[in-house]
């Protein structure tokens, strides 16, 4: 039943008679406005949602009735039809209201009136979507278009003759077009390209409550299907014919319940139609149902998991429903095939089925036996839905003992060593409710969101990706995205050591305390429980412990310092720990968001990969020798440049005052490069400019950038002005300053797409000519870009942090910045450094979604570390002060 209008609210009789008597626009304009108050009330109270999306569409049959009755008709009436949403009596704060005008014949009169009509409802403020058709047109159109015929399937008289109605329901019913068969299988399709659109993910990090995976639509499938095939839009009709069980009409309808009343709060919140849960949304909606921030996790957080659990159950009762439907309508006059596996289960036209009811009562082991068997059978399509239906019955006899059970641990790692899709039964087996039960500490994190750009999938969705992408690395098609790790993952020795290391990088996230330490813990009482050996217990637990390492040295450590990389080879230890670590890295990078496995990341992982691979090769028992390393390719360059028709004498003449790190951190083919331009550039003091690849492999590069030039105050924050300007983003900067006053700036940039620059010969003569003018002009203050921060960006602000600590050995001092990504970010840094007279000598910039996390290596201008505590507090005060003002103006 609707919610009952106070009569002060809205009186039919009285409306009615004030439509005839008085200013008919402000009278429905004021019944729309003191309706639609009173159920926002309501639902801040907490009414029932049912009756109030139906409270509000009664209402409208009200209204629109009262203004029909208003117009003059011919003698051969139409019929006023409510179509779509509003036809089922379901209407949202601003939902449209989708009207059919239904014509007897068609006849100047009608249109003009049917216009008149139309035209009075814009003017009181409803969003109307209506059509003008006669009996035959509506054929017409909903034979052409499913979507039209989905439509009118779902509709009912507001006013006018009902026979014109029933007419039109005559003409367009599965007898006359679209039978349920060819009805359904159109459906199916619309649904596939729908969830395709959304990733065929519910786990969206904005997703759209009406027409995501597990969305409002997909329940509003289960309506249609059952309509055209059954007759009627009662979803209990499901159960009566054995479709449906009764939990299950309990999931779905306390499931439609939450989602609407998400979908009424985010209308209301948006003061428009808003079905997205966009960010800012999110955070209102938490506060709006009551959802507080705790130690360990933020409210927004709690809600989204609520959300994503209910997502995910209305998604597998689609699922069912579906292949229900599949089995009774498009294959109901297959013969059958069927193929017995085991005494517990058959193959029946390609999908897995138990033998009989009691199957999983009688051998609960059977639980993970079903999606064993399908991973060692890569022609099972998938499973029958009332087998789906027992799994989820049935998954409460997973417990304590079936989890130490040895059958069934031995059935796990067997399934971890199957040869066909282990990532999509994984991925079942959570769907159906299985992993989490098998696997408690899983259990606790599906759904569970990290509110920030930089995941953009739950924790659980996110770990079976990773998975998923350990899979891929092993199909041949990987070689072209990932060649260095698909190579590596053909040598591993076991590869369901990855994989669990993979389902437990994460698995204490939220928890509070360091999750990789914590994962480590759980990954150990994975592997006892197991009976996996030590050693290969010990590489799990380390692997989980250090998922990030490599990812953080890569990103935020100079690589190109021996050093470094020998520190690294010293954490991995041996060449097998730091194959499955590079493995577990890339699987997880490129599973976090897809934006962040770019050419610049893959370069940076593989070449800390080749260098450690090396220093393991040679061994890790003598220090590397910098003056040898310094000579041999001092050396080098000169043997390349001797062809060239230079001069030893010449060459050291010109690197005598570089220092010692160029020749360190640069590769030989760099200097050479570097070397030759600038001598032969007859004008010392005009600047030299290069551009060109920076890796062999071009779908793994970045495009670098060479400047030499006198220096002078604001030079890099000039540089990096200018970087953005030609829409560049700088990932990293190795920075030279020699005694005689010339810089040697290398800058490693992407495009705005995340690529590198590649042969665009056009766009780099550009490059090099504007950098040019920009360095030749007298007053390098530079003026920083103003863009529009991108929406979802402006969302997560967060204040400025800062740290300063002194590196002994190079005699440097590393201050570290994380902060909103923003528009001339470095250049506003690059000011700082100037205004306290530092010097910067390399940078590692890093971008993680919505934030970045920079790495500048300084020095004073005597190129010392800085010490001074005052000074050090100064500068980290200056650099929070100047960004976090900024992105609050």
């Amino acid at each position: 039943m609707p919610l009952l209008l106070p009569a002060e609210i809205f009186d039919a009789a009285a409306f009615n008679a004030a439509l005839t008597a008085s200013n008919s626009l402000h009278e429905c304009k004021a019944a729309i406005d003191r309706v639609a108050a009173y159920l926002d009330d309501a639902f801040k109270r907490g009414e029932n949602i049912r009756e109030l999306v139906q409270a509000r569409a009664q209402f409208l049959d009200e209204l629109l009735r009262g203004v029909w009755q208003r117009q003059t008709w011919p003698e051969q009436q139409p019929s006023l039809i409510a179509v779509g949403g509003y036809g089922r009596g379901e209407l949202h704060p601003y939902s449209d209201i989708d009207l059919l005008i239904l014509l007897p014949t068609e006849t100047d009169n009608c249109f003009a009136n049917a216009e008149g009509f139309v035209t009075f409802l814009w003017d009181i403020g409803l969003q109307i979507g209506h059509s003008v058709r006669t009996v035959a047109q509506c054929r017409e159109a909903a034979a052409a278009d499913i979507t039209v015929a989905t439509n009118l399937m779902e509709s009912r008289v507001i006013a006018g003759p009902t026979a014109l109605y029933d007419a039109m329901i005559a003409a367009t019913g599965p007898d006359q077009i679209w039978p349920s068969r060819d009805f359904f299988r159109a459906k199916w399709d619309e649904q596939i390209e729908r969830h395709r659109k959304f990733g065929n993910t519910e786990y969206n990090l904005e997703p759209n409550v009406k027409s995501s995976p597990g969305g409002l639509r997909d329940i509003q499938m289960i309506a249609w299907v059952t309509k055209r095939h059954f007759g009627t839009l009662r979803p209990e009709e499901l159960v009566e014919r054995g479709f449906l069980a009764a939990d299950e009409m309990k999931i779905l309808l306390q499931g439609r319940d939450f989602l609407w009343r998400t979908r009424y709060a985010l209308h209301m919140v948006a003061g428009r139609e808003e079905d997205r849960l966009l960010f800012d949304h999110q955070r209102t909606l938490a506060k709006m149902f009551g959802y507080e921030d705790t130690s360990t996790r933020l409210g927004v957080e709690r809600f989204m998991q609520v959300y994503y659990r209910w997502a995910l159950a209305l998604g597998e009762l689609n699922e069912v429903l579906m292949q229900h439907f599949d089995e009774a309508i498009l294959r109901a006059t297959e013969a059958e095939n069927i193929l017995e596996l085991n005494p517990r289960f058959r193959v029946r036209n390609g999908y897995l089925e138990a033998s009989n009811d009691r199957v999983f009562e009688k051998t609960p082991s059977a639980l993970l036996e079903i999606f064993v068997l399908m991973a060692n059978n890569q022609h099972i399509a998938g499973i029958r839905a009332a087998t789906i239906r027992l799994i989820r019955d049935n998954v409460h006899l997973i417990d304590e003992d079936f989890r130490n059970d040895r059958r069934n641990t031995r059935q796990f790692l067997e399934l971890l060593r199957s040869p066909f899709k282990v990532a999509q039964q994984l991925r079942r087996m959570n769907r159906y409710g299985v992993l989490g039960k098998y696997l408690p500490e899983f259990g606790r994190i599906v759904g569970r969101m990290q509110h920030d750009l930089f995941h953009i999938y739950t924790v659980d969705a996110h770990t079976l990706e990773v998975v998923k992408n350990m899979r891929r690395f092993q199909y041949d098609d990987a070689l072209q995205k990932f060649p260095v790790v698909a190579r590596i993952v053909k040598r591993l020795p076991k590869i369901e050591l990855l994989y669990i290391a993979g389902l437990y990088h994460d698995i204490a996230k939220g928890r509070g305390g360091d999750h990789s330490t914590l994962g480590a813990g759980d990954a150990q009482a994975f592997c006892e429980r197991h009976e996996i050996n030590k050693r290969d217990t010990n590489l799990i637990m380390w692997l989980v412990e250090k998922h990030l390492l490599m990812s953080a040295v890569a990103q935020r450590q100079d690589i190109s310092d021996p050093e470094i990389v020998r520190n690294f080879a010293l954490e991995v230890g041996d060449q097998l720990h730091l194959d499955y670590l590079f493995a577990l890295t890339v699987a997880d990078i490129s599973a976090t968001n897809p934006t962040l496995w770019n050419a610049w990341r893959a370069s940076l992982l593989r070449q800390l990969y080749a260098e450690t691979k090396r220093a393991l090769r040679r061994g890790l028992e003598t220090p590397v020798d910098k003056h040898e390393w310094i000579e041999e390719a001092q050396q080098t360059a000169i043997d390349q440049l001797e062809y060239l028709g230079f001069g030893e004498e010449e060459l050291r003449e010109l690197w005598a005052n570089v220092g010692e790190d160029y020749f360190l951190r640069e590769k030989v083919e760099d200097i050479v490069w570097h070397t030759q331009a600038i001598a032969q550039h007859s004008n010392r003091e005009q600047p030299v400019v290069l551009v060109k690849e920076s890796s062999e492999i071009l779908f793994e590069a970045a495009t670098q950038i060479f400047v030499h030039s006198r220096n002078r105050p604001h030079l890099f924050a000039m540089l990096a002005s200018a970087m953005e300007q030609l829409d560049l983003s700088i990932q990293d900067a190795r920075l030279y300053n020699s005694d005689t006053g010339f810089i040697f700036y290398t800058f490693f940039v992407l495009d705005a797409s995340g690529k590198p620059i590649a042969d665009d010969v056009q766009r780099i003569d550009h490059i090099k000519l504007f950098l040019r003018e920009q360095l030749g002009k007298a007053d390098l203050y530079p003026e920083i870009m103003r863009k529009r921060t991108p929406r979802q960006l402006r969302l997560f602000s967060m204040p400025t942090s800062t740290s300063l600590i002194t590196d002994i050995s190079k005699h440097q001092t590393v201050l570290e910045v994380i902060t909103p990504d923003r528009p001339g970010l470095l250049a506003r840094i690059g000011r700082i450094f100037y205004r306290f007279g530092i010097q910067l000598q390399n940078a590692k910039i890093t971008t993680l979604g919505e934030r970045v996390e920079d790495v500048f290596f300084i020095t004073d201008s005597q190129q010392r570390p800085i010490e001074d505590p005052e000074l050090c507090a100064a500068i980290q005060n200056a650099i929070k002060k100047e960004l976090d003002e900024r992105a609050a103006a």
